[in-house]
């Protein structure tokens, strides 16, 4: 092969081309280094002159020679690696997808179910759940024990998740987030990545804090741990880092809280759901709700029980709008409060039976009897400023 036929222009033909004129001239000796086939000058390069070429490359075999062909490959990205089973199980599990997650309880095959201390109605407590209403009452940045209980073991690898979303249906699609003042402020959380984040997993370093790219709702996942030696139950310690009131953030607002169990793929095996409020004294607030909605049930109680017959009553009560002519013979029921008001109301009503008994022609007589029994009444009624006398009665001028 001649030089000239080699030779031409820089950023011209390919580098195929360019790649089989190198290994043209060069080879690699048993020692490792690179050799001109035709000499110590490699012969010229398009219009420049390479000097002698002296390079020592790192230690290859002894019969490493170049490739006469040129590798297709070269430039391709090495393949990523494999998942080591010694990772976490969290690094694969995706945040839910749900624009609307469910609130509906789902114990599943597993008998997933949640747990509540016992901590009362007093004003020294930082945590206390109403089982009446369903509700966990707490302080913002403390500690709440929720007890996880199955009655099947779950699959290797399963998490939990705990969502926030709000209850009522005109804010449910609007993310649960911490207001803008709890955000700046570190609350021993110095360097977190995760400040916006309600619900937070204390005594764990295995927890993870997620938010979905589509809905932006945010939660945190917890691999499950089975109950340790003699206990039926796993322990989770939450915490909720804004209060109810807060403005910019939850703006008192009721919100649930959504507890699952979930294998590594994101498959639901369990739900749990409950209400929260954040406050300064649970205890109060959790007394004064329960009284209310006691007060609320013994009232609706009542009304039941005002609107039935008392007993005694034979006639069938009928409600609703008829015509004249069947309202005749309805009876209808009136409460009156006070003796006085229905002996008056009694007498009206007597007097009505009554007409209805006697004759027209009859009842004009009555009429006319009255009233002429009241105008001999009036007769004998004494004038303004006068004293009727008896007959043998003198008066005091006598």
């Amino acid at each position: 092969m001649e030089e000239q036929e080699l030779s031409f222009p820089m950023s011209q033909e390919s580098f195929q081309q360019l790649w089989d004129y190198q290994c043209s001239y060069l080879r690699v000796d048993r020692d490792g280094c690179v050799m001109s086939t035709q000499g110590s000058n490699i012969p010229p390069f398009g219009t420049g002159n390479w000097s002698d070429l002296d390079v020592s490359l790192a230690p290859v075999l002894p019969e490493a020679t170049f490739h006469e062909d040129f590798d297709e490959g070269l430039f391709e990205l090495p393949e990523p690696l494999a998942v080591e089973p010694s990772m976490s199980p969290l690094d694969s599990v995706p945040p839910p997808a749900s624009t609307v997650p469910s609130t509906i309880d789902y114990p599943g095959e597993h008998g997933f179910q949640l747990r509540f201390h016992k901590s009362g109605t007093a004003k020294s407590v930082t945590s206390t759940y109403s089982v009446q209403l369903i509700k966990l009452y707490c302080q913002r940045a403390k500690t709440c024990p929720v007890e996880v209980l199955m009655t099947k073991e779950p699959p290797p690898g399963a998490i939990l998740r705990a969502t926030a979303i709000y209850k009522k249906s005109e804010h449910v699609s609007e993310v649960v987030s911490r207001c803008p003042h709890h955000q700046s402020t570190s609350d021993g959380y110095e360097g977190v990545t995760h400040r916006s984040h309600l619900i937070r997993v204390e005594g764990s370093q295995r927890a993870q804090y997620l938010e979905d790219g589509n809905t932006k709702r945010q939660s945190v996942l917890l691999p499950y741990e089975p109950p340790q030696l003699g206990s039926e139950a796993t322990t989770v310690l939450l915490n909720f880092m804004c209060n109810s009131s807060c403005m910019g953030g939850m703006n008192r607002r009721p919100i649930l809280t959504i507890l699952t169990l979930e294998t590594q793929d994101g498959q639901v095996l369990g739900r749990r759901c409950f209400e929260v409020r954040v406050c300064a004294c649970p205890g109060r607030d959790r007394k004064t709700e329960e009284e209310n909605a006691n007060k609320a049930l013994n009232g609706t109680k009542r009304k039941s029980q005002q609107a039935l017959p008392p007993p005694g009553t034979s006639k069938k009560i009928k409600s609703g709008s008829s015509t004249e002519d069947d309202d005749k013979d309805n009876v209808f029921l009136l409460q009156v409060r006070g003796r006085q008001r229905y002996e008056w109301l009694k007498k009206i009503n007597d007097s009505l039976e009554l007409m209805d008994r006697i004759p027209p022609v009859e009842q004009e007589k009555y009429k006319k009897k009255g009233f002429s029994k009241s105008r001999k009444q009036e007769a004998l009624a004494p004038k303004s400023g006068k004293r009727m006398l008896a007959k043998e009665g003198r008066s005091d001028s006598d």
